[in-house]
């Protein structure tokens, strides 16, 4: 059903102002980190340059003021370059974490001292102050919600229903996310239109698949120095962010593994020239193991029982629930932290059938966060481009929008390359009139 907006944006924006000032402006680790998050801010730029355009832009026009946003995100220096864009459109921008080990504390530091953005995360931060923040994010009474894995929008529905009518529409760009919000769509309580921000071509092919796959090996390496060349590496699952992993396994010498429950991918990862095998004989014949799916427990107890001594673990999936930790923990005698981010379970020899130790790295959340800075900027570029202009959409569309879930046009896609391939030095062809003609006739023989 399409939504109807008496007095449209205007009179939200009216109600809005009588709602009170927020009495806490921010909830960082440290102020005083801010010079040098300022530094890590303006080194992404570098390679933000599309998303440096469309700031200009947005500069000029202010096509969100009076606009609040709450911001699920990592507070990374990729994000703040975001932040920043959406501000200088006029956007009322609160940023919280969506994940508790993913915060650049001395960015989230630079945000509130130099740009005057409300920033409420820290890495490390524990599930009641993870939940906390996302209270206070919906106390701001946001007009858009830009999620990280629905996390915000799962809330919003559950605890707080009167809050929903203000809510011109919500972006979300994780494979996960999309997952929870098409499960909302199918079950009638998706409340407002939501733009599938992962399902744009410059989002997925390019961030998933090549962010993803540098920025996991990237965590490893910085977690346990460990040479991958000659391992076996297991990639459970093969959507886009999998492809990249294995592609860039495959790279540093290590024999890939692919576990899939669909036929189709399963079957581009043999053509690709992986192993594909179930996870339970995977299992007993991997050294590392990475997870990237989106779904709960796809390393099970059974797996870590086969696993041999020294196994490493970790997930590049959004939630840590990819791993039953919790089952790990029940068949060990022990567990201790052997190095930052790397923690040794020791396996008791009476409740597995391979005795010796498992080790996980980073808590078994993103490791391209935890333990390393998450995907280079030049893909985030993309991705965050897809953001500004999936929020622009909403706002200029929001009397015209189905509560479903919906992408981009493939114009915006195509735009979107356009100035990252123009921004790379890079020009291409164009179709000449016979050739624009022949490919629209079907009366033109061969």
């Amino acid at each position: 059903m399409r939504k109807k907006r008496k007095g449209g944006l205007k009179k939200i924006i009216l109600a809005y102002n009588v709602v009170m000032t927020q009495t806490i402006k921010y909830d960082i680790t440290d102020i005083k980190l801010a010079d040098f998050g300022e530094k890590r801010i303006q080194w992404a730029a570098r390679e933000m340059q599309v998303l440096k355009r469309i700031r200009e832009r947005f500069a000029k026009e202010k096509p969100f003021t009076g606009v609040r946003m709450l911001v699920c995100a990592h507070i990374t220096s990729e994000t703040a370059n975001l932040a920043i864009t959406l501000k200088e459109g006029g956007m009322e921008a609160c940023l919280i974490a969506s994940n508790p080990l993913s915060t650049q504390d001395d960015v989230a530091a630079a945000l509130v001292k130099n740009y005057d953005i409300p920033v409420f995360a820290k890495k490390g931060e524990d599930a009641e102050t993870y939940d906390k923040h996302i209270q206070i994010g919906l106390d701001t009474k946001p007009m858009i919600i830009m999620d990280d894995g629905s996390d915000v929008i799962a809330t919003l529905i559950k605890e707080r229903p009167d809050q929903i009518k203000e809510v011109l529409g919500c972006t979300e760009e994780t494979t996960t996310g999309i997952v929870r919000l098409q499960a909302m769509e199918n079950q009638g309580v998706l409340p407002f239109p939501a733009i599938a921000v992962n399902d744009s071509k410059t989002k997925h092919l390019f961030d998933n698949r090549y962010g993803t796959g540098q920025s996991t090996m990237d965590g490893i390496l910085r977690a346990t120095n460990v040479l991958i060349a000659g391992k076996v590496v297991v990639v459970i699952g093969y959507g886009w962010c999998s492809r990249g992993i294995a592609s860039r396994a495959k790279g540093l010498g290590a024999d890939v593994i692919v576990t899939e429950v669909e036929p189709i991918r399963a079957l581009e990862a043999k053509m690709d020239g992986f192993r594909v095998m179930p996870i339970k004989d995977a299992s007993k014949e991997g050294d590392i193991f990475v997870t990237a799916t989106g779904n709960r427990h796809v390393i099970d107890v059974e797996h870590f029982k086969n696993m041999k001594d020294g196994a490493i673990v970790c997930n590049s999936g959004h939630f840590n629930l990819e791993l039953n930790l919790e089952g790990l923990e029940e068949i060990s005698d022990s567990k201790e932290e052997v190095k930052p981010f790397v923690m040794k379970y020791q396996k008791s020899s009476s409740k597995t059938n391979v005795p010796g130790s498992i080790l996980v790295l980073g808590e078994g959340r993103l490791i391209n966060l935890a333990a390393a800075e998450g995907h280079p900027s030049a893909v985030m570029d993309m991705s965050f481009a897809n953001q500004a202009l999936a929020s622009e959409y909403l706002v200029k569309n929001q009397d015209n929008l189905d509560n479903k879930l919906q992408t981009l046009a493939l114009e915006v896609d195509q735009e979107v390359a356009k100035l990252k391939l123009d921004s790379m030095g890079v020009s291409i062809d164009s179709l000449s009139s016979e050739m624009q003609e022949y490919m629209n006739s079907w009366k033109i023989g061969t």
